[in-house]
């Protein structure tokens, strides 16, 4: 495989929404997310009422790549090679002795269906993305309570918190007024939707007008897509799109076949009957890849159009559009403005970009690098002393290098680079730094380069 990638070369380019094309006032959305499964589990299922209250700095729990172990309520940050590098009980940090004693240093029991990411277990939850994050925070809670009140040893909580999920984002709670989580994004998109910069919207006309064909696939449902669309790229937004795919049901949009997940028109929101092909282009709900792949062939008149993916979830996203439909992928990973704030003060710096483009509340949000759980790419093992000598990678960051073409923080990162650029790709035989643009995250810089900074 070449050594470089660009996008000039694509002659497809898809877009998932949620923290890729919309991004989100992470501080503001993550309480909405926690308030509105919080006040479900009290109100509906009956739990402590003090999980509605939350304090200021409670959401630096929340930090993607960890995996709940349901059955023993236990958070664990997993290393490449599958050994917990961090473990939380409930919200309470477990001792580098109390990992080595609980976990040993072996691969953790479930470590090969979750790094297959084909299954999905009931023994286990991976929290990859900002809509689940919030909820990792208050299943540590619960377990927290739980441990308080009846001292359980396995616990059950799992099905009520799924409850809450399917109340807050089931199909119909949009036009429904249900659950807390839509009715507040509804009245005040503002308050949760940073707008699209006018950079990228200039990008995707210029992509347009390249002759490259434009997707949306998101799996939110198409009254919430509108709103989204309508707020951050104006009441137009259809125009930048030649396919819109809805209620996509990531990531089984790309590894089931025609007959389990056929292609669905709409009218006024709701699903009509389903389509034996897909043979225009429109906006759809549902469906598969395989079929938007035939449409793609007629439309490009290419045996084998290239097809280009950007997305935030390695779960739903990054790895389905790599491993079954072969796209290149393009993770969305906001922790890489983040990175820059580990470092303490006084060996700030420059910043990732000199524009500045990317001040201002990005930077406050809770979870860039959160202080209980460390740098998203790196960590140090446990239990050994020459801690400088031991940093290994996370198995998060080493599933980027794997099935992301290329890593960015933001649209808004390339939005102004020409369409030809050429990137270099994440390979095997390429360096761990290799993929990651404009900078590789700090952590994982070699110690003298960051050594030396001071």
């Amino acid at each position: 495989m070449q050594q470089h990638f660009s996008l000039a070369d694509c002659d497809v380019m898809g877009f998932d929404l949620d923290h890729t094309l919309c991004r989100y006032h992470l501080p503001q959305s993550a309480r909405l997310i926690y308030d509105s499964f919080a006040q479900y589990l009290v109100t509906e299922k009956g739990y402590d009422k003090d999980l509605l209250t939350l304090a200021p700095d409670s959401l630096d729990f929340c930090c993607k790549g960890l995996v709940l172990d349901i059955e023993e309520g236990d958070f664990l940050k997993l290393a490449e090679d599958g050994t917990v590098l961090r473990a939380s009980h409930g919200t309470k940090s477990m001792t580098s002795e109390e990992i080595l004693e609980t976990y040993g240093r072996r691969e953790w029991k479930h470590f090969n269906t979750v790094s297959g990411m084909v299954s999905r277990s009931a023994k286990y939850y991976l929290y990859d993305n900002y809509f689940d994050l919030p909820g990792a925070l208050l299943c540590a809670r619960v377990v927290d309570s739980l441990d308080q009140h009846d001292g359980q040893k396995k616990y059950d909580f799992w099905k009520d918190m799924v409850a809450a999920i399917q109340h807050n984002y089931k199909i119909s709670a949009f036009k429904e007024d249900c659950g807390t989580y839509f009715p507040e994004v509804k009245n005040h998109p503002d308050k949760y939707l940073q707008t699209c910069p006018e950079s990228v919207k200039k990008w995707l006309k210029q992509l347009k007008s390249a002759g490259k064909i434009l997707l949306l696939i998101t799996s939110s449902h198409s009254d919430y897509c509108r709103l989204l669309c309508e707020h951050i790229l104006g009441n137009d937004f259809e125009e930048y799109f030649d396919i819109v795919i809805t209620n996509a049901l990531k990531p089984g949009f790309f590894s089931h076949t025609p007959n389990q997940r056929p292609f669905r028109t709409l009218e006024n929101d709701e699903e009509q009957e389903a389509l034996l092909s897909l043979d225009k282009p429109g906006w759809y709900s549902q469906g598969n890849a395989i079929q938007l792949y035939e449409l793609l062939k007629k439309m490009t008149g290419k045996l084998d159009p290239k097809v280009v993916y950007f997305g935030d979830s390695m779960h739903s996203d990054i790895f389905p559009a790599r491993h079954y439909s072969n796209w290149e992928t393009v993770f969305i990973l906001e922790e890489l403005l983040g990175d820059k704030v580990t470092l303490p003060a006084e060996t700030e710096s420059e910043p990732l970009e000199k524009k500045g483009k990317y001040e201002g509340d990005q930077l406050k949000a809770p979870y860039f690098v959160s202080k209980q759980w460390g740098s998203f790419f790196v960590d140090r093992l446990p239990g050994l002393e020459n801690a400088e000598e031991t940093l290994v990678r996370t198995w998060s960051c080493k599933c980027i290098s794997t099935y992301s073409t290329i890593a960015i923080p933001s649209l808004e990162a390339i939005a102004d680079l020409p369409l030809d650029y050429r990137f270099t790709r994440f390979s095997s035989n390429s360096s761990a730094t290799a993929g990651y643009y404009p900078s590789p995250p700090r952590a994982l810089l070699p110690n003298e380069e960051s050594v030396t900074m001071k």
